[in-house]
């Protein structure tokens, strides 16, 4: 099996040792995206639901680059910084998510960089 990485500059560049996405076996496996603004690497600034919305432009942008969409989603990992921001992140979510891929949404105590929300994806592109 081979292993192809995805990179677009559509999308933040990865923050560490790792790679925006992988494509093996059929699926394509998005590293977790946050409100980071592709041209520059900040956080979009307006709060959870700001950053919903970018952290979903950014994993739009890398599906494409991998010729899918997010209709090829199976799986969708959330990480929230306040379950109380889960109402308001569900609101970008399902506007994005329409399929209603399989879906864990957790708290967590810290997020990288200060972001409030991230999100990893498994999707099936064969």
């Amino acid at each position: 099996m081979s292993i192809r990485k995805i990179h677009t500059e559509k999308a933040p560049a990865a923050v560490g040792p790792f790679s925006q996405g992988c494509i093996a076996g059929g699926y394509l496996y998005l590293s977790g995206q946050g409100g980071f603004r592709p041209e520059d690497g900040k956080v979009v600034p307006g709060g959870v639901k700001a950053e919903a919305e970018q952290l979903m432009q950014n994993i739009k942008a890398i599906l494409e680059e991998a010729g899918a969409d997010f209709s090829n989603v199976v799986k969708a990992n959330c990480y929230l910084l306040d379950m109380a921001d889960f109402g308001a992140f569900n609101e970008v979510y399902e506007k994005y998510f329409i399929s209603r891929p399989a879906r864990t949404c957790v708290a967590v105590k810290e997020l990288p960089l200060g972001i409030q929300c991230e999100v990893e994806i498994v999707a099936y592109l064969k």
